[in-house]
């Protein structure tokens, strides 16, 4: 599969790398008139946080969601949903010294294999 979008009528499509400016998704096909807030979207990414576990890195990082587009005072307007999440404390430096192992939860193979070339 090349490409990074997934689906015909619900389409999503990804966007960004782990150490760059931010990563996203722009959601298409979705209805209008569906509630949706930015803390509906964020209770699923307090659950990936880093730092609350010893198997995830100690980085501080807000992965606050903003919704950019296609929600309007809380409801989808039919028009694609983009969202982004800021990466306001990214280092590539700190990850030097494993650069070359392939990251359990990071789908580094997987991309990998897609692109040819690591995130």
């Amino acid at each position: 599969m090349f490409g990074s979008s997934i689906g015909n009528i619900f389409k999503i499509t990804t966007w960004g790398e782990s150490h760059g400016k931010a990563v996203g998704v722009v959601v298409d096909g979705c209805p209008a008139g569906l509630p949706l807030t930015e803390e509906d979207i964020q209770i699923f990414l307090n659950r990936r946080k880093p730092g609350q576990s010893p198997f995830t890195t100690p980085r501080s990082e807000a992965d606050q969601v903003e919704i950019l587009s296609g929600i309007f005072e809380g409801k989808t307007t039919g028009t694609p949903i983009s969202m982004t999440v800021w990466n306001k404390t990214a280092r590539s430096s700190d990850y030097s010294e494993i650069a070359g192992y392939y990251r359990p939860g990071h789908a580094d193979y997987t991309f990998d294999e897609k692109y040819g070339l690591r995130d």
